[in-house]
């Protein structure tokens, strides 16, 4: 009885955290549109960094955490487990916009150049993995080019938006992001307010995500499953519920590079989660102490992000189930890992 009283209260605890993250997310939103209007940086561009990292907060609290306490699977799997989660909502919040399909009316470049740089940071734990275990304090080389690369590939999306070499063809549902006229009853709230607001959410989401990750590691041990499951499909997916809510409320309020953006820029955040668990994780290279378990998950989010960018290059207006093809394959490709993951490994 007093081990099912403990188990109850784990699951509680996992439950109520999630829920605070999922509130969080759906104010944030509303707050990330209006200083995407304020500052001129545009919905892609605040979707991508400040969005995507604030929604990304409590995933990198549960991979660091885990990393500390010397449970690298679960840190590992719990990023890229995270990635292509996320990618799928993209085809969820794709069946939620029915004038068209979501890739071809949220066009945009800079979503594209974010895309093909977080395909090039999802190769680097794989050139780590296939070289030899060398550290410098414990710290893989990976874990300096990784933040290196989103740091300028963050330079690069400013510059493409300011100044772009092409740009798509405009047709009738195409969603144009252009500032609201109206701060929708937001008027009387000033800069500060608005950034400050969003900063107590994201220390909120950043505290729920320490409880995610004791409840999940306690569930692990208790439910003896393998931490990698736990990490892919559990923790993963509940820190991940941010990009879920936001995505499918910056749809319903017609802010489409927003939605995409977010997505795109929470995967690419959600890389950083391996540097910062490679820096906690003390006995040597984090990359090299995950399982190829947690590696096949990397393998999935390759091939959900190509899908994608195929979706955002092609731009189909309409295909089956009234969603794109694009969609269409991110649903097959999250399915058959989630498939194997269960049955294989």
């Amino acid at each position: 009885m007093l081990e099912d009283s403990a188990l109850s209260l784990v699951f509680l605890v996992f439950f109520l955290a999630g829920t605070v993250i999922c509130v969080c997310g759906v104010k944030m939103t509303g707050l990330a549109d209006l200083i995407a209007d304020r500052t001129g940086l545009g919905e892609a561009i605040v979707g991508g960094l400040l969005l995507g990292a604030a929604t990304s907060l409590s995933g990198t609290v549960v991979s660091v955490s885990a990393a500390w306490e010397n449970q690298a699977s679960l840190a590992f799997s719990n990023s890229v487990g995270g990635i292509a989660a996320q990618t799928a909502f993209l085809a969820l919040a794709d069946l939620m916009f029915r004038k068209a399909n979501l890739e071809h009316a949220a066009a945009e470049v800079t979503n594209i150049v974010q895309g093909i740089l977080l395909l090039m940071l999802l190769t680097l734990p794989f050139a780590a993995r296939l070289t030899p275990d060398i550290t410098l304090f414990a710290i893989h080389p990976v874990s300096v080019a990784i933040p290196a690369i989103y740091v300028i590939g963050m330079f690069i999306s400013r510059a493409v938006r300011e100044d772009p070499m092409w740009t798509p063809v405009r047709t009738p549902h195409t969603r144009t992001d252009t500032p609201d006229e109206e701060d929708h009853g937001t008027e009387d709230k000033s800069n500060f307010r608005v950034f400050g607001e969003f900063a107590v959410l994201m220390a909120a989401m950043g505290l729920s995500g320490w409880f995610i990750e004791q409840s999940g590691s306690a569930l692990a041990q208790r439910l003896d499953i393998s931490t990698s499951l736990v990490g892919a499909l559990m923790t993963a997916i509940v820190t991940s519920l941010p990009e879920l809510v936001t995505t499918l409320a910056a749809v319903r309020r017609g802010a489409l590079q927003l939605a995409v953006g977010g997505i795109i820029g929470g995967n690419m955040f959600d890389m950083l989660f391996l540097p910062a668990a490679d820096i906690a994780y003390r006995d040597g290279s984090l990359y090299h102490a995950a399982t190829n378990e947690d590696y096949f998950w990397v393998a999935s989010a390759m091939l959900m992000t190509t899908a994608l960018l195929a979706g955002l290059v092609v731009r189909e207006r309409r295909g089956p189930a009234g969603i794109g093809f694009d969609s269409m394959s991110l649903l097959i490709i999250y399915a058959g890992t989630i498939a194997l993951q269960m049955t294989v490994f």
